[in-house]
């Protein structure tokens, strides 16, 4: 398997306190590596015909056991870890051959394809440790982002995790349940203990703490948070979802929700996809979803309900907030980016443009109880935008409709299929070809379709992912502008 084929990493930490660590090698390298070994107290031997000065005045003060010049695979009967750092290539493979066939972990220097494990580069606080691992692909990248946590992160987080080790059995004692202690810590870190440690008055953050340890109740109330998850790449998420993600105890979500937004939740949290289906009785469906909300409030769960897009621009998010209200549930609503805000921008289509556009409808192709109805005339006026969310549900009948009251058979459209993410396409063409260019490319759902005169400067000010794709009568017309401008 290639490098760039492997699999990740598992991080672990390992508690080496008295247990052997085989080191061979002698050289600068080395050193370096007896040196952290040391500090995590772990017995130390080495094996290599020269030593560099610093291990030699180890090996003198009896820090570490030199075991010989040579290495025999025997030497490994005793050692939990074994790490090769010799300058010979032969060497360093022969120790990794006699670790596999002993069952033991070895980390070899430079050379990730022999290793079974990394040493990865740290930033250490007191008991607080930030491990950072390329899987030995990377060694400078891991080294650089090291050098910027390192700025980033101060004594004072060495000082908070003593501090917190200091009362951890009274947090458990006061604090018997999971959720309340999460709770509680959540709370000391966004309260004042931090910065009165950043100033180093450690008596004054052990007060603080104590008195809101004291003041913390044992149970809690469970709380629903409407989050809008954008589009689909995580970086449009706001702030304020990433922390309810992380605080979470459940979360359910739609099935559009990208698989990149939900890795950044808390790793323990609960994940259900609840996301409606094609086929399915989707009143039934948001029963139960109302139902899945207030089972787990009650429980004293924080409870995300993830939705595509924004939870209010046709989200059903009102028809959540409002049976959670029936029932006395603390709730909050994030906002999210809507899916026509994200794909027009990120297909390169202003939504509203002084020359094109000086008004913008956002519209369902969709309801209930099947095909949505709107006021088509009023829809075929020029100087506007419309945008359809489900675009894909009925567009040649969107298009009958709009053709049928006044609007123009040439007026340019788009639609943007899987907006915002790496498969991104973008179809643009009249809207009388549309339906047909999107079935010659089978565009799937989920697709956002803009239709007004905006929607042909994809063309030029696509920015995102693959040109778009545009029908002949189009690119004809995309080549007419280009010889007038």
């Amino acid at each position: 398997m290639s490098p760039a084929a492997a699999p990740p990493l598992f991080p672990l930490f390992v508690d080496l306190r008295q247990r052997r660590v085989l080191v061979v090698g002698g050289g600068a390298v080395a050193a370096r590596k007896v040196a952290a070994l040391l500090a995590s107290g772990a017995d130390v031997a080495l094996v290599a015909p020269g030593l560099d000065p610093a291990l030699e005045a180890l090996v003198s003060t009896g820090e570490i056991t030199h075991l010989g010049d040579a290495f025999q695979p025997e030497q490994l009967d005793a050692a939990w870890l074994v790490v090769a750092a010799t300058d010979a290539p032969e060497v360093n493979r022969a120790v990794a051959d006699a670790a596999l066939a002993r069952q033991r972990w070895v980390n070899v220097v430079d050379d990730a394809q022999l290793a079974s494990a990394q040493l990865p580069a740290r930033v250490q606080r007191g008991p607080l440790q930030i491990a950072i691992s390329s899987g030995g692909a990377a060694p400078m990248l891991a080294r650089h982002l090291r050098e910027r946590l390192e700025l980033q992160f101060d004594d004072s987080f060495g000082a908070l995790a003593q501090l917190f080790i200091e009362v951890r059995d009274r947090i458990r004692t006061r604090l018997p349940e999971l959720p309340a202690r999460r709770d509680f810590f959540q709370q000391v870190l966004s309260g004042p203990v931090p910065a009165l440690l950043r100033r180093g008055d450690a008596d004054g953050a052990r007060h603080h703490l104590t008195a809101l340890l004291q003041a913390a109740p044992a149970g809690r109330r469970g709380r629903v948070a409407l989050v809008g998850a954008g589009p689909g790449d995580p970086g449009l998420l706001t702030l304020r979802a990433l922390r309810l993600l992380n605080e979470a105890d459940v979360i359910l979500h739609d099935r559009l929700v990208s698989a990149e937004v939900l890795a950044l939740a808390r790793r323990d949290a609960d994940r259900l996809a609840v996301g409606k289906r094609v086929g399915e009785d989707h009143d039934a469906t948001q029963r139960r979803i109302h139902a899945l909300m207030v089972e787990r409030a009650l429980a004293g769960q924080r409870v995300v309900r993830l939705k595509g897009g924004d939870p209010f621009v046709f989200g059903r998010g009102g028809e959540e907030l409002q049976a959670l209200r029936a029932h006395g549930i603390d709730c909050e609503v994030v906002p999210g980016i809507t899916a026509a805000v994200a794909c027009a921008a990120y297909a390169g289509i202003p939504l509203t443009h002084r020359d094109h556009a000086r008004a913008l409808q956002l519209l369902t192709a969709s309801t209930r109880s099947g095909e949505a109805e709107h006021d088509w005339r009023a829809l075929a006026r020029s100087g506007q935008t419309l945008a359809f969310y489900m675009g894909m549900s009925g567009l040649s009948r969107l298009r009958d409709r709009l053709l049928d009251h006044g609007l123009p058979a040439s007026t340019p459209a788009a639609l943007i299929e899987n907006g915002s993410l790496p498969q991104q396409r973008v179809l643009v063409a009249p809207l009388s070809e549309l339906p047909q260019l999107a079935q010659a490319h089978a565009v799937q759902a989920p697709a956002l379709l803009i239709i007004g005169e905006v929607a042909a400067l994809a063309t030029s000010l696509h920015w995102f992912g693959k040109s778009p794709i545009t029908s002949a009568s189009q690119r004809c017309c995309n080549s007419d502008l280009a010889r007038a401008a």
